[in-house]
């Protein structure tokens, strides 16, 4: 894996972001298609979470980081006219303004590598993880069952909606509530846990089956069209980022874990042995 990272870090990547694809037999990118969300997120979330797992040892991954971060900011960050933040998709130098579900993950990612950002620049990054939090809640906001799309737009005169059929559903996914829990735990403000609050009203209400709780296929119509499957990350992540947001921070508290992109907690390699008990309580 590491060498991977290291080929990856030396190639030439356009306006400093990494395309979803590359091409094994070359070594060089295939279609310049660049996503935060699908294909994308886990690569440069992972980046930041190798240097939290490692003590903050590994200067490689953590450079990584943040130079893709700025790429991202100058490249792919955008206001829509109503004052909501989004990420965009890059394809072949142009932007499409549409963000995805698995996209909002990226609010909890900025808070989380906050701390270690350049050039004083926590605030910022904060900052960035509460707009893009926001942002995400409002696409929840802006359904009639309080439940998010699998992507939404910012053309054509909407912010926040999808427009698509194929894009209107929702399918159990925990990105947004994983944004809240670790905006929460960062700032403890408030809004957060009232947001997760709004979802799970919104999931015991719409969801919620004699089975267990199943996807929705069009979280705009107040018809509730359920397609009937209960996918396994609800349970492994929509669920634990909630417990997680209503529980108290020494609960697998940052310090101590780190969670992979499937929300399982992996300890952190603490250079001081005296420590390792500690970790494993």
């Amino acid at each position: 894996v590491m060498n991977i990272r290291k080929v990856l870090n030396r190639l030439d990547k356009p306006e400093g972001l990494y395309p979803n694809y590359l091409n094994p037999s070359s070594g060089q990118w295939g279609q310049h298609h660049v996503s935060i969300g699908g294909l994308g997120d886990s690569f440069y979330e992972y980046l930041l979470k190798a240097w939290l797992m490692s003590d903050k040892t590994d200067e490689e991954g953590k450079k990584m980081y943040y130079d893709a971060v700025q790429a991202i900011e100058t490249h792919l960050i955008r206001k829509s006219s109503g004052g909501l933040t989004y990420i965009a998709e890059w394809k072949g130098g142009l932007l499409e303004h549409k963000m995805g579900h698995l996209t909002c993950f990226a609010g909890g990612m900025f808070g989380l590598g906050a701390d270690g950002a350049p050039n004083d620049k926590t605030g910022h990054h904060i900052e960035l993880g509460a707009e893009i939090a926001r942002t995400c809640h409002e696409s929840y906001d802006r359904t009639s069952m309080k439940l998010g799309p699998e992507a939404f737009r910012f053309d054509g005169g909407v912010e926040a909606i999808a427009t698509r059929q194929n894009e209107k559903y929702y399918i159990l996914r925990p990105e947004v509530i994983e944004t809240y829990m670790y905006m929460w735990r960062l700032t403890h403000d408030p809004k957060y846990r009232e947001w997760g609050w709004e979802a799970v009203e919104a999931l015991e209400k719409h969801c919620r089956v004699d089975g267990g709780y199943s996807g929705i296929r069009d979280v705009y119509n107040n018809h509730e069209s359920h397609d009937d499957v209960q996918q396994s990350f609800f349970l492994s992540e929509t669920l634990k980022y909630l417990y997680l947001l209503f529980s108290e921070d020494d609960l697998l508290p940052f310090e101590h874990w780190v969670f992979n992109t499937e929300a399982h907690p992996l300890p952190v390699l603490h250079k001081d042995d005296g420590n390792k008990e500690e970790n494993h309580k």
